[in-house]
């Protein structure tokens, strides 16, 4: 391992809470932990700090933008679900009604056709 990845491991493991995603406050938290007499090095070790929590953060904040949309997508498809139940059981009744009233029109309208055709030779034969 580089020698800048193992120290700055080193540091992190024992003062994780005193670093974050900016690169001068963790320059100087690096010189109250240790003494690093190499401005290069120290400058190389606190951004290289920097730089994985920084990578750590983004990956947090992708993580949680994937599980808020999880939810959403469950949430939608859930509401989707209940949604299209009642929608498919009266779906299904209104498809049996209009049999139902169709079949029973048609039987109607011919009994209306018979009378009227009654009606019509019954009013031909009065007028003779």
């Amino acid at each position: 391992m580089d020698r800048i990845k193992r120290l700055s491991n080193e540091v992190l493991n024992e003062y994780s809470e005193r670093f974050g995603t900016d690169f001068s406050t963790n320059k100087q938290s690096l010189n109250e932990i240790s003494i690093v007499r190499s401005k290069g090095l120290k400058n190389k070790i606190a951004g290289y700090i920097t730089k994985m929590l920084q990578r750590q953060a983004k990956f947090e904040e992708r993580k949680q933008m994937i599980i808020d949309k999880e939810k959403k997508s469950l949430e939608r498809n859930q509401s989707r679900s209940q949604k299209s139940e009642p929608a498919v059981k009266s779906a299904a009744e209104p498809a049996a009604e209009p049999a139902a009233e169709s079949a029973a029109e048609p039987a109607a309208e011919p009994a209306a056709e018979e009378k009227t055709t009654a009606e019509e030779i019954i009013d031909e034969s009065k007028p003779e």
